[in-house]
């Protein structure tokens, strides 16, 4: 409603000024502009395959910071609106070690405003006990492969305060955390899939985009 209220002030402002009518259009769009910008500012738009940054080993952070807080706040936000489990820092073209995960240890679906929050997460060990799990990405809507992967497993990363954690993982977290820990190492999700299921992907997603 506010924002509502100021446009509405700017556009009587306009009609009241003797400024030409076209550079009143100007100014209503640009501000128009500027308020829908801001209601959504905390979602950031994705990057979509087959970018190359997605191919890109992200960095480690180093400072725990205020923008560091809100890079998280926008991923939360950013992986509410597109309904994901998962997402990182290079999914917005990020190139941070950052992952988000709206699962809890025991498989359900954390609140939407509280994900489990990864920084500079790296696998320690793994079982040798695999299973197979379907597995998509944000960067790739529309397509999902099954993937094997290691059914137990140990990382350690950092909260958001700098601390050094370790936890351990089974089931469906630990697919998404490996999931996401390739994506920040660079390994996009269908270079885990065989040749014939990795073209069967690619052809999925092509006629996807076609289709808008």
């Amino acid at each position: 409603m506010i924002h509502a209220y100021v446009l509405f002030n700017l556009r009587r402002s306009c009609a009241k000024s003797r400024l030409p009518s076209q550079i009143c259009r100007k100014r209503l769009c640009e501000a128009a502009s500027h308020l829908i910008e801001s209601w959504f500012m905390a979602v950031r738009p994705l990057v979509f395959f087959p970018a190359q940054s997605l191919r890109v080993a992200a960095a480690a952070v180093t400072d725990f910071d205020q923008n560091l807080t809100d890079l998280v706040d926008d991923l939360r936000d950013t992986m509410r609106a597109v309904s994901a489990v998962g997402i990182t820092a290079p999914h917005i073209g990020i190139a941070l070690r950052v992952a988000l995960i709206a699962l809890t240890p025991e498989e359900e679906l954390a609140p939407k405003e509280d994900p489990r929050v990864y920084i500079n997460p790296r696998l320690i060990a793994a079982s040798s006990e695999m299973a197979r799990n379907e597995e998509g990405s944000v960067s790739m809507p529309g397509v999902s492969e099954q993937i094997e992967r290691p059914k137990e497993l140990e990382i350690a990363y950092q909260d958001i305060a700098g601390h050094h954690q370790t936890e351990t993982a089974s089931g469906w977290l630990a697919v998404c955390l490996q999931h996401e820990i390739d994506q920040l190492d660079g390994i996009f999700w269908i270079q885990r899939l065989s040749a014939i299921k990795r073209e069967r992907a690619l052809k999925k997603y092509e006629k996807l985009r076609r289709q808008g």
